[in-house]
């Protein structure tokens, strides 16, 4: 949890630095307003006879956002479909993915006082594909809707200006899905598992969906912070009230996405993407010493993804 706090602080410093830097306002008063990217990256490494030892790989991926903004007096609209996807294939395993995400939002607000507005916000988020625990190829661990993740909340926006918003809501409702029977089964992502008699058999399936109560808090940060350099940051945050063990109501669910995007030219661009995900419910595979012995086990983890990628991008 520590390397959480510490990533939080990071986050706010940098909106902190963000937020001194001088920048033209925008002046869309009322209407409609869209926009976007679209980045295709790609890696390849071809080896023969190499002395020094290796394989070849080819990698590519697809990572995009689109949003559509209305605002009209002291009422606004603003939704946001997020995606990307990425296979990875090496000369000793077979083509695999290495990024997959779906998110979709959408907040409605009426100015409260000055900057800050009273709000609602959806939001859901799932995967395309299916996924692996490889090198095992045919154990799937994840899939599409599951886990998937919808949010319903009210609450307070902060907006001091077109790029930054703070959304803080006391009143979250959120449900996960596990909609792959075979998952549910086992529990995974904070669901029910299936009751099983003494010989293992299913007695009544394991539940695919699990509702929860909470806090929820988004900031998001959209901009240009130097010519030719984007930034897009989202951070959510989820509280659960109605964890039946008190030690667990102190776990905050994190969900901390960050795209850069350097443009050597009007085609050519660098992108850097890191992902930092903590669920308590989220059982991962991990090492454990029981009696002088390493044995496999699972548990929470804080889990982190970086993408670094050259290769094309649209930004409109």
């Amino acid at each position: 949890m520590k390397r959480i706090f510490l990533f939080f602080a990071v986050f706010f410093q940098i909106t902190y630095l963000f937020g001194q830097i001088e920048v033209k306002e925008d002046t869309t008063v009322n209407g409609w307003k869209r926009g976007g990217f679209l980045s295709f990256s790609f890696n390849q490494v071809a080896l023969q006879n190499w002395a020094a030892g290796g394989e070849s790989a080819l990698s590519a991926t697809v990572l995009g956002n689109y949003f559509w903004k209305y605002r009209k007096n002291d009422l606004y609209f603003e939704s946001l479909l997020d995606g990307g996807f990425g296979v990875i294939s090496t000369t000793s395993q077979s083509m695999r993915k290495n990024e997959d995400k779906l998110e979709l939002n959408a907040k409605f607000g009426k100015k409260a006082k000055g900057k800050f507005y009273y709000a609602g916000l959806m939001n859901f988020r799932t995967q395309f594909a299916p996924g692996f625990n490889f090198p095992d190829d045919s154990t799937i661990i994840s899939d599409f809707m599951a886990p998937a993740y919808l949010s319903l909340a009210l609450g307070f926006d902060y907006k001091p200006n077109d790029w930054f918003s703070l959304f803080l809501s006391p009143a979250t409702g959120r449900s996960t899905f596990v909609l792959n029977q075979s998952l549910a089964n086992a529990g995974q992502f904070g669901v029910k598992p299936a009751i099983r008699d003494s010989s293992g058999n299913i007695v009544a399936e394991g539940e695919k969906i699990r509702l929860e109560f909470g806090a929820y808090l988004r900031a998001r940060l959209q901009k240009d912070v130097a010519k030719n350099v984007s930034i897009i940051s989202n951070l959510q945050l989820f509280n659960n009230y109605t964890d039946p063990i008190s030690e667990q109501r102190q776990n905050i669910d994190v969900n901390w996405e960050t795209i850069l995007l350097i443009k050597a030219n009007k085609w050519l661009t660098t992108s850097i993407f890191t992902n930092l995900i903590y669920d308590h419910d989220v059982q991962v595979p991990v090492k454990r010493i029981v009696n002088g012995i390493e044995v496999d086990g699972t548990g929470p983890r804080t889990q982190f993804k970086e993408v670094l990628g050259v290769g094309i991008s649209f930004k409109f």
